[in-house]
C-alpha cells in the first residue's frame, strides 16, 4: 500500500482498555501518533481512549485512567484493544458480542499485548495468524486450534494486528505510521524515541538478544535456536554447525558471553522456562516435563530440584498459597 498523501482527515484510534492492562502497552499505542503529529507539524492521527463500562479503568500500576464509555456504533480507523491480565475473566459474553460487532464495520482491528486473546475469545482470529505475549503463547495455541499462533513480534493477518507485549506494539506503530505516511516520518519518529524498530516477523525472545546480536551474533543464533528446540533439545554440536561454528569455538563464545558452556546454558534456559510454567499455568508437571526436553519425570525433578533448591511441587503449592493470601491477583496471566 502506498504511503496516503495529504490524508483528508486525521486517522482515528480509539483504545479500548482492559482492566489491569498495562500502562506501557497503552503508551505505546498513543505516543507514536503524538510523535508523528509533532514532526509532521500537522494532527495526522487524532485518538479516544474508552473502557467498556465508562468508568476509569485500573491499570496494572494503581493509576486509574479516565475513560469514556465505548458506543457499539463506534466509527474509527482504528480500534485498539489492551488487555494484561486476568484476560478470561475480561472477556465477558458482552464484550465478546461487542467486539464481533466491531469487526464487522471497522476497518483494522488491533489486540495489544494480552488483546490478542480477547480476540480469539471473540472468535475473531479463526482461521488467521496472530501472536501473542511470549509467555502466554502456548496455551493461547492450545486453547485455540482455530488460530495459527505464532512467535512474532507483531501479525498482521486480514483486518487484524496483533502484538506480543508494549516493545512489539511500537513497532506496530511506526509500521503502521510508514504505511500511512511513509518511510521517512516512521523513521522520524523512531528517533525521537531513540528506538530502533525490529519488523513484525522478528522473534520474540525468552531472553534479550538485541545486544547480544550486535556484540556476538553467533551467539545470538545460538540462543534462538535454543529456544525453538526446548522440547526436543538440539545436540551443541548441531547448535555449532547451524551457526558455522565449530563446537570448540562456540564453547569459547559461550564462556566469553556467559561464563558457562552452551550445553549448560541451554539446560538452564530449559529449567527457566520450565519454572515460568509452573507457576504461570496449571501444566500437569508430567506435560511440563515433557514440554522442556525432559524425557522423564524423574530426570526433571532431580534437575529442577538441583537447580532452583526446590521441587516443582514444592514451587507451585507455595505459589496458590501465595495467591490465596492476595486480595487481588495481577502476577498471572489467565
Amino acid at each position: 500500500m502506498k504511503p496516503a498523501k495529504n490524508p483528508p482527515r486525521p486517522i482515528h484510534l480509539i483504545a479500548l482498555v482492559l482492566p489491569n492492562s498495562g500502562l506501557l502497552a497503552l503508551a505505546a499505542t498513543i505516543d507514536p501518533m503524538r510523535a508523528a503529529n509533532r514532526m509532521a507539524g500537522r494532527q495526522i492521527y487524532s485518538w479516544e481512549i474508552r473502557s467498556v463500562s465508562g468508568a476509569s479503568v485500573s491499570m496494572t500500576t494503581g493509576i486509574e485512567m479516565p475513560a469514556r464509555p465505548i458506543a457499539r456504533d463506534a466509527q474509527a480507523d482504528i480500534l485498539a484493544v489492551i488487555a494484561g491480565f486476568n484476560l478470561r475473566q475480561h472477556a465477558t459474553p458482552s464484550l465478546r458480542h461487542l467486539l464481533r460487532g466491531f469487526a464487522r464495520h471497522l476497518p483494522l482491528i488491533c489486540g495489544i499485548d494480552g488483546g490478542g486473546e480477547i480476540l480469539a475469545r471473540a472468535g475473531l482470529l479463526n482461521g488467521h495468524r496472530a501472536t501473542t505475549h511470549w509467555e502466554d503463547h502456548e496455551e493461547l495455541a492450545l486453547e485455540f486450534p482455530e488460530v495459527e499462533v505464532v512467535r512474532d513480534r507483531f501479525v498482521e493477518s486480514g483486518k487484524f494486528i496483533t502484538t506480543g507485549g508494549a516493545a512489539p506494539c511500537i513497532d506496530m506503530m511506526l509500521y503502521l505510521i510508514e504505511r500511512h505516511n511513509g518511510r521517512a516520518l516512521a523513521e522520524a519518529v523512531g528517533r525521537t524515541f531513540l528506538y530502533e524498530p525490529r519488523a513484525g516477523s522478528a522473534p520474540q525472545s525468552l531472553v534479550s538478544v538485541s545486544q547480544l546480536q550486535h556484540r556476538a551474533p553467533k551467539v545470538a543464533k545460538a540462543v534462538l535456536l535454543m529456544e525453538e528446540n526446548l522440547e526436543d533439545p538440539t545436540s551443541v554440536a548441531t547448535i555449532a554447525r547451524a551457526t558455522g561454528l565449530s563446537v570448540r569455538r562456540l564453547e569459547m563464545l559461550f564462556q566469553q558471553e556467559f561464563g558457562i558452556g552452551p550445553g549448560r546454558y541451554f539446560r538452564q534456559l530449559r529449567l527457566q522456562e520450565a519454572r515460568r510454567m509452573v507457576l504461570d499455568t496449571a501444566r500437569p508437571l508430567q506435560d511440563i516435563a515433557v514440554r522442556c526436553g525432559f524425557n522423564s519425570q524423574a530426570a526433571f525433578s532431580r534437575a529442577f530440584t538441583g537447580y532452583f533448591g526446590q521441587g516443582a511441587k514444592t514451587v507451585r503449592s507455595g505459589q496458590i498459597a501465595q495467591q490465596s493470601a492476595r486480595p487481588k491477583d495481577l502476577d498471572q496471566r489467565s
